[in-house]
């Protein structure tokens, strides 16, 4: 006997929502009723792409900032 998955949900959200739910990770200021609707529309996989990216931005940013004040 073999079982028939479902296809996995479509989600809807767009580069600029997934944009602005990791911002608001990287702030820690979240609502709930936000998180819980980021968390059913953003593909998981956009939002670690977005994250290691702004990450990677963030300590970009934090290296040219002492660099200059060093400087």
């Amino acid at each position: 006997m073999t079982r028939s998955r479902d296809p996995a949900p479509q989600r809807k959200g767009t580069f600029m929502d997934t944009v602005r739910a990791v911002a608001w990770g990287f702030l820690g200021l979240r609502r709930n009723a936000d998180y819980q609707k980021d968390i059913a529309r953003l593909n998981p996989l956009h939002l670690l792409a977005v994250g290691v990216g702004m990450a990677f931005l963030f300590v970009l940013v934090l290296i040219l900032l002492v660099n200059w004040v060093v400087a």
